[in-house]
């Protein structure tokens, strides 16, 4: 069986509440984490990921629009309703609006047609 990694993604500051704005761990289960059982560790991811979506600000890449990441959508995140043909993220490391992303899906579909 393949041990929990952890839900650290190395974006660590503490906000009002004593948790991590990252990975959203208190500060008691991050200090315990690397001590912690395979069941206490699962009761923290199980925690974790019912929490809901932060929503943030984001930028356009391609267009600069201003757009809200992490809201709607059926499972979180507008983003969850497109097809999957994309990474998350692309070369300079951000997303794209909901019309451009759907606009860079049609082109990269009509490219594989072509």
């Amino acid at each position: 069986m393949t041990p929990l990694p952890s839900p650290c993604i190395s974006q660590c500051k503490l906000d009002a509440e004593q948790n991590c704005i990252g990975c959203r761990r208190s500060l008691d289960e991050i200090r315990l984490w690397s001590k912690a059982s395979e069941a206490e560790k699962k009761q923290i991811w199980q925690r974790l990921l019912a929490l809901p979506m932060l929503e943030k600000r984001k930028q356009c890449q391609r267009c600069s629009t201003e757009f809200s990441c992490g809201s709607g959508g059926k499972q979180g995140c507008w983003c969850m309703d497109f097809p999957p043909v994309l990474s998350v993220t692309t070369a300079t490391g951000d997303c794209y609006c909901p019309t451009c992303l759907a606009a860079v899906i049609a082109e990269r579909e009509l490219a594989q047609i072509k």
